[in-house]
């Protein structure tokens, strides 16, 4: 999508689909959670963005159980800015039953910091069986919430195959997501966490999801908490260091002692108050 002219991203109508692994039938194709390899950049307000990728197996197949989808479930909706949950013909009541677990974390969270821990839950039902109750796309989708196909084994992607319906469908839910406009910065505790944080948080979630019970709302709270302090701390130091580089770094001319200790007491002020 941002690298095609906005009327032409759809690409050739006989091309086979490319991308993230996938395939058709019962059996799932993704295990875990995946990251595409490219990260795209974009500039928007002066700030530059950098847009990640991520697939993860779908929910209550025939190799996982009930913990692992959860887990999974859990650790991209706390690491997204934009989760999007990929049903298939109708939203039931199981399929909510994930939310129950963000929805006590959130009230603790929102309670703590005062800030909304989630971003943007977008529901994505394929195979609407309904189109005479609610029109395919966000309106219809819309109506939906308020209320509360057969596989091709020869199917590889290719648009020529896509009924129109489904292809006009991207054409909205595409742009909706990840349109200049439309880009929502992650932010976890109301800042806006870099690129390099990810990790910390990817490491300080998996941390408490490594037992054999799923974690409480409060543990997924102290997480946060705990990873926002380390990133915090790296990056301080980080400031410190470079800082510090440039005033008697290996190119830089002898200082006394004394004026040494300023600079070090002058930096690490900097960096504390960061």
């Amino acid at each position: 999508y941002v690298k095609h002219e906005i009327t032409d991203w759809l690409g050739d109508e006989d091309k086979p689909l490319e991308g993230f692994s996938w395939r058709g039938g019962s059996e799932r194709d993704t295990t875990g959670i995946l990251m595409w390899s490219e990260i795209f950049l974009y500039e928007k307000n002066k700030d530059k963005l950098a847009i990640i990728l991520l697939d993860t197996q779908g929910a209550f197949d025939s190799q996982s159980t009930v913990r692992d989808c959860a887990t999974v479930f859990a650790l991209s909706t706390m690491l997204s800015s934009v989760q999007i949950y990929n049903l298939i013909q109708n939203i039931q009541e199981d399929d909510l039953q994930h939310l129950q677990l963000f929805t006590d974390y959130g009230r603790l969270a929102l309670a703590d910091t005062g800030k909304t821990p989630f971003q943007r839950l977008q529901f994505l039902v394929r195979d609407w069986s309904y189109p005479y109750e609610a029109e395919y796309g966000a309106i219809g989708g819309d109506a939906v919430l308020k209320r509360q196909v057969a596989t091709n084994p020869n199917f590889d992607g290719r648009l020529r195959s896509i009924t129109p319906e489904f292809k006009n469908s991207l054409r909205t839910l595409v742009p909706m997501i990840l349109a200049p406009d439309n880009l929502i910065v992650k932010e976890i505790s109301g800042q806006k966490v870099r690129a390099k944080e990810l990790v910390q948080y990817f490491k300080s979630y998996i941390t408490i999801y490594d037992g054999n019970d799923m974690p409480e709302p409060k543990s997924m709270l102290v997480a946060t908490a705990e990873a926002n302090n380390l990133t915090a701390v790296a990056e301080a130091k980080a400031l410190y260091h470079h800082q510090m580089d440039e005033v008697c770094g290996g190119n830089r001319p002898y200082l006394s002692s004394g004026h040494l200790e300023a600079e070090h007491l002058r930096v690490k002020d900097k960096a504390i108050f960061l």
